[in-house]
């Protein structure tokens, strides 16, 4: 029920996905009459499909803690429960992200150890992604935190990926050693000392689109400055090319086949390629979709939980962390 266009992007998402991929089978939780509706336009099969009403929904403006306390049978805090039962592998939510983390936070848990959620996202940098973390859950992180969030991130792009050995790198004013503030001086030093993890060092803000890592840390205010600075770009340069090619008339008269050169730089830095946030750290799968994400970007976030659920992601997250603090 969440994200702008609820259940009229999802239940076609869901019902391409299905014909994709054989062995997935999908729990929906909502409204009856919502998403019955849109099934008349796309059946879904019947056998692979289970409906789990919910009589409330979580608002774009309704609080986490208000959400926490009230709404009961809210389809968010249904959906993840189905993952705390054991029936469903995994949650996908185009909804209220900070609703998400606390419900999911207090319906699951964290893994042992771990003192705080994070929420990782993948930016498009030339055709691949750069995966950065926190993006919004945890404005003031201790360097503790930002080593958790490092070996999270990294081990969850190794099994998603395929990437034997994700470059980790440190979101820093400079590259030297002695920049930045005491926190991010001592996650540095915490990560020079973890063998375990392939960290490169200090990242400046241009080295996230330069392909200088696979995983970049940082807190989540700045995280999340990031990745609102660069949709806005990515859009403002978007316009700002059309006018130009609407104010020439001759690049008007050129511009089929400009749009033709164009198409395979759209595509691989197309936002709907790279949707669906992982939120790490917990007893369970949770991945956040864009609530702007049409129907090709609802489809990769359930791509994406997949991969995470077949991974058995979580576990996998608790294994390297025992690992890493062993080596510090």
């Amino acid at each position: 029920m969440g994200g702008d266009f609820g259940p009229r992007c999802i239940i076609p998402a869901i019902a391409r996905c299905l014909s994709t991929h054989p062995g997935l089978k999908v729990i929906l939780v909502g409204s009856s009459e919502s998403m019955h509706e849109q099934v008349t336009h796309y059946p879904l099969p019947q056998d692979r499909i289970r409906w789990v009403p919910a009589t409330e929904i979580i608002l774009a403006d309704d609080s986490p803690a208000s959400v926490l306390r009230h709404k009961r049978d809210a389809s968010m805090r249904v959906a993840i429960e189905q993952v705390r039962d054991g029936v469903a592998d995994g949650c996908l939510s185009a909804g209220n992200t900070g609703a998400l983390m606390v419900l999911a936070r207090s319906i699951l848990g964290t893994l042992e150890g771990i003192e705080r959620p994070a929420i990782m996202a993948a930016l498009p940098v030339s055709g691949k992604a750069c995966h950065v973390l926190d993006m919004g859950a945890n404005v003031d992180c201790s360097a503790t935190q930002l080593f958790e969030f490092a070996v999270m991130a990294s081990e969850t792009v190794r099994e998603t990926t395929g990437l034997a050995r994700p470059r980790v790198g440190l979101l820093n004013i400079g590259r030297e050693v002695h920049k930045g503030g005491k926190v991010v001086r001592d996650v540095s030093d915490m990560l020079r000392r973890c063998p375990a993890l392939n960290y490169v060092g200090h990242i400046e803000g241009d080295g996230l689109f330069r392909d200088e890592a696979d995983v970049v840390v940082c807190d989540g205010f700045v995280g999340n400055v990031v990745l609102k600075a660069s949709e806005g770009l990515a859009l403002y340069l978007q316009s700002e090319l059309k006018q130009a090619l609407a104010a020439n008339r001759w690049l008007r008269l050129m511009s089929p086949l400009l749009r033709s050169a164009l198409k395979p730089f759209g595509e691989r830095h197309d936002p709907a390629r790279y949707n669906g946030a992982s939120l790490l750290g917990l007893n369970g799968v949770v991945v956040k979709s864009h609530g702007a994400a049409n129907q090709l970007a609802f489809e990769t976030a359930i791509e994406r939980a997949m991969i995470a659920c077949r991974a058995g992601l979580p576990k996998r997250i608790a294994h390297k962390l025992a690992e890493c603090r062993l080596q510090l």
